[in-house]
């Protein structure tokens, strides 16, 4: 639409490495929760009980073993060997709902992070998406959030579950022997050593496999788009784009094995250490069983619950690796969510109880970079209800940003927008979207059926109307005469027609919406001399009660405009009607001739 909107910027630092040096706060990551704490509730009143449960496994094991066995008590036997069953049992069916209650609830949190990005995102101005390459973005969405799911799915509940299991296991192995059990402790201190190391070497690692892959999503989105294919074709520029995916590719392998060598090299230092303090607690019962001291079955108990001390404690502690490797992660989503919105709703909005259109811009000053050369300086127009306005001028003089602070796609920086007497900034914006109707020069279909693109302007359109916008919009005929007609897939972007085709079903999306104010930002510059003229003579009709301000560089087509105005750096430098401003001889005057 607009020059000069920051597309050539230098790259200093991006957002992902912004977020990279940003500290997140658990209290936040916590806050996502806060509405399931009935549920989380629920979940640690089971894993308490499992736990619990699931340490009379041992002591039941112990009486078999010492008491059942050597006295061949039948009959307590079997009723501690069904005792056994049954406790694996209700854990096992206290897991599944523990599983499928907090899965529920993470999937719902995830579900939560995923809309409020997008729905954050649009609320951003076009001037965020300028500055931001797609790719980033569906990034952000797809694999920031994607990556984060095991967190939010099953971080919380598994830290209570292997810190409960924990804490019971060491009660139940001080009450069989106070001695082994300071023995199997040895290993927490170069167990966390270990982990703090790791953790904080995937954080970083993280942080860089994500901007890898926003930036293989990047080259994706750019070398796989219809337009990217067509560019990569005609320029030949195939093999370069297939080395820049590859060279991607090959970086995140790096990056993978990095991070699954860095937890390897602390699974195998701690598989070492798990082997020996097993033999040290063997060698240690011996001599106290030499002396008297300890019971086969004690022994037996005791090992069965020192395996079950170091799986949590492992659980425990892999879990304190994923969520400071994660936080890079938050980082990233908490980034988006803080943006701020550029293109604010009013508090207190002002409904226009009757919408004539009367459009004016009263001294608008407007800057794409806030501060450099302005694209509009100082511009005041006033277009009566019902008229219409050409704003004519060369390329880049500032008659696509007029367009865009009608439709507020940005706000000036000086002077105001009314419509009817009312600054448009006080409108609500989808009061202001049915209000102004907008036909760009660029035109995006989205890939379903033409019936689906059209309602997109109107979900509740019906077939009839669909049919009168597209008849306005002299489409309708080519449509009828598809096989499929309206059903039929116009293709990614809307290839699949001509420019001019594609172009007449955007003026049909915007006709269904019946705005007062139309903005016809070069609407028929794709379009051939006879089907422009067919379209002009829709326009024409259309335009009668409305609002119409038309952008062109085909002079031919605004000659009958109410006024004209000629834009010249964002600056008016005459206006008036056709016949006038040829008779002045200045710039329209010469435009025409050239034209």
């Amino acid at each position: 639409m607009a020059q000069g909107q920051g597309r050539g910027a230098p790259r200093t630092v991006t957002p992902a490495e912004r977020a990279q040096a940003r500290s997140v706060s658990l209290r936040r990551i916590g806050a996502l929760f806060i509405g399931h704490r009935k549920q989380l509730a629920l979940v640690v009143a089971i894993i308490v009980v499992a736990s619990v449960l699931g340490m009379a496994s041992p002591f039941l094991l112990r009486e078999i073993i010492d008491v059942a066995l050597p006295q061949s008590d039948l009959r307590l036997l079997i009723s501690l060997v069904l005792g056994m069953v049954v406790v694996a049992a209700v854990t096992s069916v206290l897991g599944v709902l523990q599983t499928w209650i907090s899965t529920t609830v993470g999937q719902r949190v995830m579900h939560r992070l995923r809309v409020d990005v997008f729905s954050h995102l649009q609320r951003q101005s076009v001037g965020f998406f300028t500055r931001t390459r797609t790719g980033e973005v569906q990034s952000r969405i797809t694999n920031d959030i994607g990556g984060m799911q095991s967190v939010v799915t099953s971080t919380a509940t598994s830290i209570a579950a292997n810190l409960t299991t924990v804490v019971a296991t060491i009660v139940a192995m001080v009450a069989l022997t106070w001695q082994l059990t300071l023995i199997s402790l040895l290993v927490l201190p170069p167990a966390i050593y270990l982990t703090r190391r790791v953790a904080r070497m995937r954080q970083k690692i993280t942080a860089e496999r994500q901007r890898e892959l926003a930036e293989l999503n990047v080259i994706i989105e750019e070398g796989l788009s219809i337009n990217g294919i067509q560019l990569s074709k005609t320029m030949g520029a195939g093999t370069a784009q297939v080395a820049r995916f590859t060279g991607s590719s090959s970086r995140l392998i790096d990056l993978e094995l990095r991070s699954e060598l860095s937890g390897r090299w602390r699974m195998a230092a701690m598989s070492i250490i798990f082997a020996v303090i097993p033999a040290t607690i063997y060698l240690a019962a011996g001599l106290s069983f030499a002396a008297g001291g300890m019971s086969i079955g004690t022994l037996v108990a005791f090992t069965a619950l020192q395996g079950n001390l170091f799986r949590p404690l492992m659980s425990l502690l892999d879990v304190s690796v994923t969520m400071t490797s994660s936080l890079a992660l938050f980082a990233r989503i908490f980034e988006y969510l803080d943006l701020p919105v550029e293109i604010q709703e009013p508090e207190n909005p002002v409904r226009l109880a009757e919408v004539r259109g009367h459009l004016r811009f009263e001294d608008v000053s407007f800057s794409y970079d806030g501060a450099g050369t302005p694209a509009l300086a100082g511009v005041t127009l006033d277009v009566p209800a019902g008229t219409s306005l050409a704003l004519v001028g060369e390329t880049g003089s500032g008659k696509s940003t007029t367009a865009a602070l009608i439709s507020r796609l940005y706000d000036p920086a000086e002077g105001r927008v009314t419509i009817d007497g009312v600054d448009i900034r006080d409108l609500a914006l989808s009061d202001l979207s049915d209000i102004v109707g907008v036909v760009s020069q660029e035109t995006y279909l989205l890939h379903t059926t033409i019936r689906e693109n059209l309602r997109y302007a109107k979900p509740s359109a019906t077939d009839e109307e669909i049919v009168a916008a597209a008849s306005a919009a002299q489409i309708h005929s080519l449509i009828a005469a598809l096989p499929d007609g309206y059903d039929t897939m116009v293709g990614s972007r809307g290839h699949r027609f001509s420019g001019g085709e594609k172009q007449r079903i955007a003026i049909a999306r915007t006709l269904l919406r019946d705005p007062r104010i139309l903005v016809l930002d070069e609407a028929t510059s794709a379009l051939d001399n006879e089907t422009e003229r067919a379209v002009q003579r829709a326009f024409d009709e259309l335009s009668r009660g409305r609002t119409t301000v038309t952008i062109a560089h085909r002079l031919s087509t605004v000659r009958d405009a109410d006024q004209i105005v000629v834009i010249d750096h964002g600056r008016v430098l005459e206006a008036g009607s056709h016949d006038s401003l040829i008779s002045s001889g200045g710039r329209y005057a010469t435009l025409a001739l050239a034209s």
